[in-house]
This record gives structure tokens, sequence and C-alpha cells, in this order.
């Protein structure tokens, strides 16, 4: 557990400490002198001197990172701009594709300060500590569980509809769920990130070559609808579009976690900018293409777009990117808890972190389980699992990845430095604007979740619970 009332540090010894963890050492100039105030929490690295341990965590190259959070976020992401396209028309899908995505990079970026300037800090409960004390912590930290077991529950919905696509509903949808829910938790089961990154490349293999074969086959196709240039929708429908953008770059939720399991944690800009470059560019071709060719026939997941046989072609190609992205998010998800009950507080390593300990690996299976049980059950009981995603979404996701980052860069950057400038004016007042914008999307997206779970009530397309009705695209 957390220590509430650990002392201050000055800022070069948390600098030095951090860069002695990674092997390496810096001079004082090199040092940013970010003004830190007080902190109210461990200022020891959660993983401690790992020379002589049997658990390595930070092993992570730098492109190991970026391959984590490319799978991670554009697995499912990428699936819906397509329909978003359809949705808000190609001139303002295009213009908020980019400009949400440069934004997600600015914010990603002040996170990746933030966890330098504290390196104790492995997930948004010890953010929240170090921004708000105890109460924050708790705040933050369920915050994150929460829309990470949700996440997960939206890879077992999905893997559901893949098998029933393949399968042509050969089987109940009820045994696709548990089969996609029992491949994520084995998948869970290493206890280290560079564990699962060799996963990432085939989840990024398997979205690639899945999205490459719906493209060629609306080609094929041909043209199937007309292309709007703009459109006309009243503002729960046209936001409800925006949030599925947004949802696209919600990976912010699992940087800290990334940062903590990095080589060297000041190579997170490299991975940063990868990932953002990568999928910004992939949302923007396949939404643009498959848009272009199928119009106002536009669905969601972009998969069903093609005919029957290449749709199951791609979604049984899809089928790792569904299980593993949904595996990167449960592990972090798990390590949250697995940190949160064995943290030490004086500063040393328990071992059942640090050491392949009984105790150890049955805690770290026992709560990968039930992530994944949580996630099966929220997938299957709840009529409304998309709809209900939008409002988590717009709860956590805003705030993960715009907003909270607003609230970071105010915390590193005390008043009396904010407007000293012209340059710092505007840095103020952008930050600012980030703060207020995570605020507005939230507000904004809960309503538009709200409205459309009404609206499925109302016109009774929300399937039972436990169903076996066929989920497959057709």
């Amino acid at each position: 557990m957390l220590n509430d009332h650990g002392s201050s540090m000055n800022e070069k010894s948390v600098d030095s400490s951090n860069d002695k963890m990674n092997g390496k050492t810096r001079t004082d100039a090199e040092v940013q002198p970010v003004p830190m105030g007080r902190v109210r929490t461990n200022e020891f690295d959660v993983y401690g001197d790992e020379e002589t341990a049997q658990i390595k965590y930070r092993t992570m190259h730098w492109w190991k990172a970026a391959a984590l959070m490319l799978a991670e976020t554009v697995s499912l992401g990428i699936l819906s701009i397509p329909s978003v396209f359809n949705s808000l028309g190609m001139v303002a899908g295009c213009i908020l594709v980019i400009s949400l995505g440069t934004i997600a990079t600015a914010t990603g970026y002040t996170m990746g300060q933030f966890k330098l300037r504290y390196p104790h800090v492995h997930n948004m409960a010890d953010a929240g500590m170090v921004l708000g004390g105890p109460v924050w912590r708790e705040i933050l930290g369920t915050a994150q569980v929460v829309f990470l077991v949700f996440i997960c529950g939206s890879h077992v919905l999905t893997g559901l509809i893949a098998f029933d696509t393949i399968t042509s509903g050969a089987s109940c949808s009820v045994v696709w769920a548990v089969v996609t829910a029992i491949l994520g938790f084995v998948l869970t089961i290493p206890r280290t990130l560079d564990g699962i990154s060799y996963l990432s490349v085939a989840s990024f293999i398997s979205i690639m070559s899945a999205v490459l074969i719906t493209m060629i086959g609306v080609g094929l196709i041909g043209h199937q609808g007309g292309v709007g240039v703009t459109s006309h929708l009243n503002f729960a429908h046209g936001f409800l579009a925006v949030t599925d953008i947004i949802f696209a770059y919600a990976g912010h939720v699992a940087f800290l976690t990334f940062i903590s399991e990095m080589k060297d944690p000041r190579d997170f800009p490299k991975a940063l900018y990868a990932l953002q470059i990568a999928d910004t560019t992939l949302y923007l071709i396949v939404g643009i293409v498959v848009y272009a060719f199928t119009g106002a026939n536009t669905v969601s997941p972009a998969l069903g777009n093609t005919g029957r046989t290449l749709r199951k072609v791609a979604y049984g190609i899809a089928l790792p990117t569904i299980i593993i992205a949904g595996v990167i998010n449960g592990h972090v998800c798990a390590k949250l808890a697995f940190v949160r009950v064995f943290r030490m507080n004086d500063g040393s390593v328990s071992p059942h972190m640090s050491s392949h300990t009984r105790t150890g690996w049955l805690s770290w299976i026992g709560i990968c389980f039930a992530i994944w049980a949580l996630a099966f059950i929220i997938a299957e009981v709840i009529p409304f699992f998309n709809d209900l995603l939008g409002v988590i979404s717009s709860l956590f996701a805003s705030w993960f990845t715009y907003g909270i980052s607003g609230i970071f860069w105010f915390h590193l950057n005390p008043p009396g430095t904010r407007w000293t400038t012209t340059g710092r004016k505007l840095q103020t007042i952008f930050w600012g604007c980030i703060v207020l914008a995570g605020a507005f999307i939230m507000v904004a997206g809960l309503y538009s979740s709200i409205y459309s779970i009404v609206e499925g009530y109302r016109d009774g397309s929300f399937p039972s619970p436990f169903s076996c009705v066929n989920r497959a695209l057709t």
C-alpha cells in the first residue's frame, strides 16, 4: 500500500535516483528544474534495484513500448473510424482525427514529463496521490480499474461477434464470449510487459492485414453509396461519433505503467511519436478509403463492410488483435492491483514482486482471472454494453486522454512561472483549455451516450443477458 505521509525530496535527488535505476547518470545542467512542491507518498521507484531480482520489469526498449501502445490503441479504435466519417462527413471526420490526434500527442508528452518528474508514479492512483492525497489516489485508481475492465469487456464482446461471424453462428454466442475471455486470461499471465510485447507485433500485423483485406474488398465491390462532405446531425448523434474518435486515442490510461517498465523512461517520447504518427495515418487512410466506397452504407465495425466471405476472412485474421489488445489492457489493470497489494512502505521491494514466490504467482493469476471474469460478466449481462462503454469512455477517457494532462502541466508549473513571457502565457491558456475540454467531453459524451441508450430501449434493439442469439454481422 502507498504511504500517505512520506517526506518530500529535492528535485536533484529524484532525478538522480531515476537515472541510477536506469544505469545512467546526468549532470546538473541536464536536469530540468521543475519545482516539485510537497509529495505525500513514497519517493522510490516501485520496482527498486533489479540487479539481483528474479523478475525484472524495467526491460522494455522504446520500440517495444511503441508496439504495445500501437496494439493497445489501434486495435478497436480503427474499426469505428469509417462509420464516424459516415456520421460526420468526410471533411469534419478528417479534421477531427488530425486535431484530436495532435492534442493527444501533446497530452501524452506531458504525461511522460510528469512520470519523469515523479519516478515513483506507476499508475493513475499514484498520480492522484501526488495531485491531491489519499482521496484522489482512490478516485483515480478506481476510475482506471473500471475503465480498463470495461475495455476488456469490449474485447470480449468483439471477440464474440468475430467468432459468430466466422462460424455463421454455429454455436451459442455465450460460448464464444467464454472462449475469448479464457484466451485473454491465459495470455495476460506473463508478469512483465516485455513478456507480452512480442504479442503486440502479431497484433499489429493482424489488424493491418484485416483492414487491408477490408479496403480491397470494398474496392472490388465498387462504390455503394454517396459520400457526404458535411453532415447534418442533432447534437447527441454528432457527439456520439466524436466520442468514437476520442476512444480511438484512449491509450493514455496505460502510459504511466508502460513508462515504468521501460529500460530508459526518457525514451518515451520516441514511442509516443511513433504511435501518434502511425495511428493518425492509419485512421485517415482506413476512414477515407472505406467510407469513399461504402458511403451511406458504412457499418461499424469496419470489417463488416465487405462481402460475406471476405468478412469472415477479415474477422479471422483480426482475432489476434481483438484478443491481444484486450490482454494489454488487462495486464495494466492487473499490474495496478498487484503493485497496490505488494508495494512496501520502507522503500524495499516485496519478494512476491521481484521473485517467483508461490504467493506472488497465485495472487497475480487470481487478479488476472478476476479481471477477465468481470469483463465477461459485464459484456454478457448488460444489454446495452456498447452504449454503456460510451458512458464509461466519456467519464474516464475524456480525462485520462485529455483533461488530466492539463492538470499535470499546472502541477509541474507553479503559478509564478505561468505568466512570465508571451510563450508561457500561451501555454497556460492552452493547457487551461485542455482541462476545460476534458470537462466538456465528459458532460457532452454522457448526454449523447445516455440519449442513445434511451433510444435503444425505445426501439427494442438490445439483446437479453446471456443470450445465445447470433451476433454475426450479416
